[in-house]
């Protein structure tokens, strides 16, 4: 599943630092954005099978690779 989450992030962000720094705040270092977030939880529903409303994204719990990867291990 790490693997897969990494693969998507690195995709979304165009940008090999996700998989270097797993605690990278995404948000802060402008790698992620609202749209990109939207990319994100559908990527994460297609490929991993899990459905996050955005109405109950907490950009908080979604903003390090490692915080995403364990969130998705969760709810699987």
């Amino acid at each position: 599943m790490k693997d897969t989450v990494l693969g998507i992030l690195e995709d979304l962000t165009g940008s090999d630092e996700v998989s270097k720094d797993l605690d990278v705040n995404l948000f802060e270092t402008g790698l992620l954005d609202s749209m990109a977030t939207v990319q994100l939880l559908l990527e994460l529903q297609a490929q991993c099978g899990i459905d996050v409303p955005v109405s109950e994204f907490e950009r908080s719990e979604w903003d390090t690779p490692n915080k995403i990867i364990a969130k998705v291990e969760s709810m699987q």
